[in-house]
């Protein structure tokens, strides 16, 4: 197999400089440094820039994440030669890359949204141009700019990789970049342009008084269901999405879906499968919050309205993905002795377990480490910011600095390609002999969904997370 012909993400082995554990405790100590040090400059409201308004400094991380993931997956480091992606020093690479993914995203919010559409398409893309309708200040102007730009990003973060993930970058997958590249970037951004306008516009259409009638519909078509003309049921599925795509490409190495042998099912079944097991975990969410704090009121302003919950949806969903990454990038995707099956089942109860205690440290020291309010529902909790913050920081030193300085980048031999093919042919294979297997997880998976159901209240009448 010909180096070239793969992207570099894959032809790179990582190889620890040190045994055990160190490598991963200097790689989670280096960058929440980093993340201590740039939130601080950025996005605390205590600091300097002060970007957490919040909608502002969500809108930025969440278009980092987004020209990180173009940069990485859509155009494997294009313009940059090969062999400098290879052989320059992970700082230097850090650096320069980090560099050029914030002017880029500069250049799409500020140039793209605020100069281009918000200037002559959409006026709530530009502060400037919202100022001009009576009353609303230059704060809710720049707020709702923000907000419009972010929703469009919240869409991409999930089309982008799946486009890569799940339908393997096809029809383009075999064209040479940067022709793949921008084939990919125009179809997933036009993608997420048409599911913006049917989830995302309308909410838009709602701010202002009075409704947009014309321009969007209004109310929303999801009112009844979800019971809020908000979009942010969009959100929630939405960023569950987002989170689904990271587990099947990383903890879950895309099985079963990667049994599928035909390539146009294979993908299908993945890309829509996505989508559902997004879906379910949406539900199971919002389900969640009503056996902790019971049914939803509509109209309520706070932790028991459903615009609310469907926020904390997504909110939640996050919390998850950031041990779902660690383990990946950090921690080889252990455990890998044992059966497929089963590695994917201690992979997914590591990220049920990290993902629960990441969400009760944050809802109980957040406040005092990132200058965030306190509690569940204020308008300005938003703890997908220094989550996904912390996220594009891990993307970063994974992809830009091949984790480094805990692991040094080696490219694979024709041994390790091969060991990775006989993995997919052999491991990742369904065989008639793993049907007991299922259908013992079924049953053992619809007892863990019942035992979870009684737990939830008993948990949330024992224990007070947020005093």
């Amino acid at each position: 197999m010909l180096h070239e012909e793969i992207s570099y993400l894959e032809e790179r082995k990582l190889v620890k400089r040190w045994p055990g554990p160190w490598p991963a405790l200097t790689n989670l100590v280096f960058t929440l440094i980093i993340f201590g040090i740039t939130w601080w400059v950025f996005q605390d409201p205590r600091g300097i820039m002060r970007f957490y308004t919040p909608y502002v400094g969500y809108n930025y991380c969440r278009w980092w994440l987004i020209i990180l993931i173009w940069m990485a997956y859509t155009f494997d480091f294009w313009p940059f030669k090969r062999n400098w992606v290879r052989n320059a020093h992970p700082l230097q690479k850090g650096l320069v890359l980090s560099l050029m993914s914030v002017a880029i995203m500069l250049v799409v919010i500020k140039g793209f949204f605020e100069g281009v559409l918000g200037n002559f398409a959409f006026a709530y893309f530009n502060p400037e141009q919202l100022q001009k309708l009576p009353g609303l200040t230059e704060f809710y102007a720049t707020e709702y700019a923000a907000q419009a730009c972010m929703m469009f990003a919240v869409i991409a973060s999930w089309i982008s990789p799946a486009w890569v993930v799940a339908l393997e970058g096809q029809p383009w997958a075999n064209d040479k970049q940067p022709t793949k590249g921008f084939s990919i970037w125009l179809g997933t951004f036009c993608l997420s342009m048409i599911i913006y306008f049917m989830t995302m516009h309308n909410h838009m259409g709602i701010l202002y008084y009075p409704w947009q009638y014309f321009t969007s519909i209004c109310p929303p078509y999801w009112e009844q269901f979800a019971q809020t003309v908000s979009a942010n049921f969009h959100v929630a599925w939405i960023m569950c999405c987002t989170v689904v795509v990271w587990f099947v490409e990383g903890i879950w190495e895309r099985y079963p879906f990667i049994a599928i042998k035909t390539p146009w099912i294979r993908r299908a079944a993945l890309f829509f499968g996505i989508i559902v097991i997004s879906v379910s975990l949406c539900l199971f969410f919002w389900y969640m919050q009503e056996l902790v704090w019971g049914e939803a009121i509509r109209g309520h302003r706070r932790d028991a309205a459903p615009d609310w919950r469907w926020l904390h949806v997504g909110e939640t969903a996050i919390f998850f993905l950031v041990p779902a990454l660690f383990i990946q990038f950090y921690c080889g995707n252990w455990p890998n002795k044992f059966s497929t099956s089963v590695n994917i089942l201690f992979r997914t109860l590591l990220v049920i377990i990290g993902g629960t205690l990441l969400y009760c440290l944050y809802y109980q020291y957040a406040h005092f480490l990132l200058g965030t309010q306190k509690g569940y529902s204020h308008p300005q909790q938003f703890p997908m910011i220094p989550t996904i913050w912390l996220i594009d920081i891990w993307l970063i030193n994974h992809w830009f600095m091949d984790n480094w300085p805990g692991w040094k980048m080696e490219r694979k031999t024709e041994a390790d390609f091969a060991k990775e093919q006989r993995h997919i042919a052999e491991d990742l294979t369904v065989t008639v002999g793993m049907y007991p297997g299922i259908a013992v997880g079924i049953v053992g998976g619809v007892a863990v969904y019942f035992f979870i159901l009684w737990l939830l209240p008993l948990c949330s009448a024992t224990f007070t997370l947020v005093k």
